[in-house]
């Protein structure tokens, strides 16, 4: 088939890997433009771009595509279909009847739950036990299109949000390749509008933690808001992001929320809602590298009685 690519991150690479090897004629890639990021503002190129660029792919990185140039050039390609992963932008209805089969999308969530821009983030910080791919007709609403496919996974107990996305990443490239290759025979299905969830945007003050939670819900934050916002807090005003923590219940003595209870050797342990415990395992101090908690003591002069944010 005659292709359009359309993604960005890194999430987006195996798919556009693996219709290339599946010898679809990828007649563009579509990506965000270069964008300053991290120490002095140097231009970031977008993983699809650079891996586009080194199979000799055309790329195509529009500041606006809600224009009269960015729908003739996507008219230009005249595609059979448009194949989009996390590219970082809603198509207007003009650019979705462009493609002879219409635009499809690769969505790490089982639709119609987890709908938005953060799925993996969001299923991990509520619990989810699974989590999967779908594929699916783009319309006009916000990954409310039929679904063609899906696959489903477990997520790890001790998984972060990096971790299952490059699963799922995985997962999703041979879901989209299965789903072009039965284009012809699967029955769309409708989602059932009654039972979406929603996975917003993340926002940095989503990563703040409040020790009224229980430690379980703080140590699903912690897994699930990397690699950003981070699941943070403050000492001695300075924030401090919680890398890795585990929940602990080998401890007798309680505190309020915040609390430090042990402060020795490994054991970095913080009194949380609801009469749990959370040990700190990993964390990275406001201006420094990541350590472990053992080196964080040592650096600081914190004691049991302390209290973080």
């Amino acid at each position: 088939m005659r292709l359009v690519f359309m993604g960005t991150p890194d999430s987006a690479v195996p798919t556009l890997r693996r219709l290339i090897n599946d010898g679809h004629k990828m007649v563009a890639v579509w990506t965000q433009p270069d964008r300053p990021a991290g120490r002095g503002n140097k231009l970031h190129v977008p993983p699809v771009k650079e891996f586009a660029l080194s199979r000799g792919l055309t790329v195509h990185q529009p500041s606006k595509i809600r224009t009269d140039d960015a729908l003739e050039l996507f008219k230009s390609h005249d595609a059979d279909a448009a194949i989009l992963v996390a590219y970082g932008r809603i198509l207007p209805s003009s650019f979705l009847k462009t493609p002879r089969r219409g635009c499809l999308n690769v969505h790490f969530s089982l639709l119609p739950k987890y709908r938005g821009a953060a799925p993996v983030n969001w299923a991990i910080v509520c619990g989810e036990s699974v989590s999967g791919v779908t594929t699916m007709q783009i319309d006009e609403g916000l990954d409310t299109g039929a679904i063609l496919l899906q696959a489903q996974t477990e997520i790890g107990e001790k998984e972060t949000a990096p971790e299952l996305m490059s699963r799922l990443s995985e997962v999703g490239a041979g879901l989209m390749s299965e789903t072009l290759k039965l284009l012809d025979e699967i029955v769309p299905r409708k989602q059932d509008d009654s039972r979406a969830s929603f996975a917003p945007v993340l926002k940095r003050e989503d990563g703040l933690i409040d020790w009224s939670w229980d430690a379980a819900e703080i140590e699903r934050r912690v897994r699930g808001f990397q690699p950003w916002p981070h699941a943070f807090t403050t000492f001695h005003s300075r924030r401090l992001i919680i890398w890795r923590a585990s929940v602990v219940s080998d401890v007798q003595r309680a505190g309020n929320g915040g609390d430090v209870i042990e402060a020795h050797g490994d054991r970095l342990i913080v009194a949380c809602g609801n009469e749990t415990l959370l040990q700190f395992n990993e964390v990275q101090p406001e201006g420094k590298k990541r350590m472990l908690a053992r080196d964080f003591l040592n650096g600081t002069h914190l004691r049991a009685g302390d209290r973080f944010g």
